[in-house]
């Protein structure tokens, strides 16, 4: 018996993650709640791929894609493989392209917005001083809550660090620097709040902690103030609810490095009203930032489709079916992107990462979304990417 080669072994299993994404967007498509341009949008945005899903699939061809998934499924027998019921039926149809998608009025559409004069970032961490930071470079008195005062100034001197290396690397003036240092106030009472137009909440991603933030929140701020959270999966309603005020609250999913990063995905609840939907169209615009309207669903749109992926590669680890390099190489070789799946990994965070995909897990109950072993082993080893030095490829050990 002769094995295969590890470049061959590569290259079968990244086609097998990266179809297995695109079948995953074409059934996030069925499901009506998002736009297809949209999903491309988000997907090239925020994760700098060089396409977005459907863009990839009408490239390819629709009925070249669902051949390859067919072979996929014979050979894997993986739930992921199985193509999406719209991808058949528009191959059926004798289209090898998907319909043009009616153009997105934006996230609110023509109501009027309601006037952000004053921006509040509840938080100190990465997030909430990335937050502070956009808001406050882009023109908009900012104040920022922190649990103590010294988490305060050392918010404030974080901002001033990453405003500096944004001058040194020509991304900013010295002018600018010091004048989002001047609109950028700190605090460590609630009560500041108060007085802000749009609440941005940015504390850590748990939602019991967060429905208590969004309580205070509902009380301390004005009538009429938005509100938001910057979950990047927990549940939008939830935080609704316990702000007592659920028309005035929706996500504002910023990615890291938010100084850096230009998609928001804008989340909606069932309650959300239009003219809170068109303020966040509003800031964005005004942040140069590009807003991405989507359903409160577990992921929204990048997480949905990212991590499944990112956790169906490490479940090929554990099966010793990849070497982590080998299939990183021919991902962003032969497909790309920036990054293959277990530097991406790497570089999000291990436990940011098994976070997320729990939370995927507990909400669609899909046995192929359960965290991988080596994912969940990492992590208790206290193995965190990056951050830590080791991870799947960070210091190339241990995995």
């Amino acid at each position: 018996m002769t094995l295969a080669p590890v470049e061959s072994a590569a290259r079968t299993a990244a086609e097998e993650l990266v179809y297995g994404y695109l079948n995953r967007a074409a059934h996030l498509d069925q499901r009506g709640q998002v736009g297809r341009a949209d999903v491309d949008t988000a997907m090239r945005l925020g994760c700098r791929l060089p396409a977005g899903p459907f863009e990839t699939l009408d490239r390819v061809g629709l009925v070249p894609a669902v051949k390859v998934l067919d072979a996929l499924h014979d050979r894997t027998g993986h739930p992921a493989h199985r193509p999406a019921e719209a991808l058949r039926r528009h191959t059926a149809e004798g289209r090898d392209r998907y319909p043009p998608a009616p153009s997105s009025p934006g996230v609110g559409g023509a109501t009027e917005a309601r006037p952000v004069g004053r921006v509040g970032v509840l938080g100190s961490g990465t997030m909430a001083r990335g937050i502070a930071e956009v808001t406050a470079a882009a023109g908009i008195p900012t104040v920022l809550v922190a649990r103590s005062a010294a988490k305060a100034v050392a918010a404030v001197e974080a901002i001033g660090g990453s405003l500096t290396k944004a001058v040194s690397r020509g991304k900013n003036t010295e002018e600018g620097r010091a004048g989002a240092l001047a609109r950028l106030a700190v605090a460590d009472d609630l009560g500041a709040l108060s007085t802000c137009d749009l609440v941005v909440e940015a504390i850590v991603e748990d939602l019991p902690t967060k429905r208590v933030a969004f309580v205070a929140l509902g009380r301390v701020c004005r009538p009429g103030a938005v509100l938001a959270t910057t979950t990047s999966s927990l549940s939008v309603s939830a935080c609704a609810e316990a702000a007592g005020r659920t028309g005035d609250v929706l996500g504002l999913h910023f990615f890291n490095p938010a100084p850096v990063m230009r998609l928001v995905e804008v989340v909606r609840t069932q309650w959300t009203s239009a003219d809170v939907l068109a303020t966040a169209d509003a800031l964005c615009a005004r942040l140069g930032r590009t807003g991405v309207p989507c359903a409160d669903t577990a992921g929204f749109i990048v997480n949905y489709l990212l991590f499944p992926y990112l956790n169906e590669a490490v479940k090929m680890l554990d099966r010793g079916a990849v070497d982590p390099a080998e299939l990183d190489t021919v991902v962003e070789q032969e497909y790309g992107y920036p990054m293959g799946p277990f530097a991406l990994l790497d570089a999000v965070g291990l436990d940011v990462s098994l976070a997320i995909q729990r939370r995927l897990h507990e909400e669609y109950g899909d046995p192929y979304l359960a965290p991988a072993a080596s994912l969940e082993r990492l992590v208790a080893a206290g193995h965190l990417g990056r951050k830590t030095g080791t991870g799947f490829r960070a210091g190339e050990a241990p995995r």
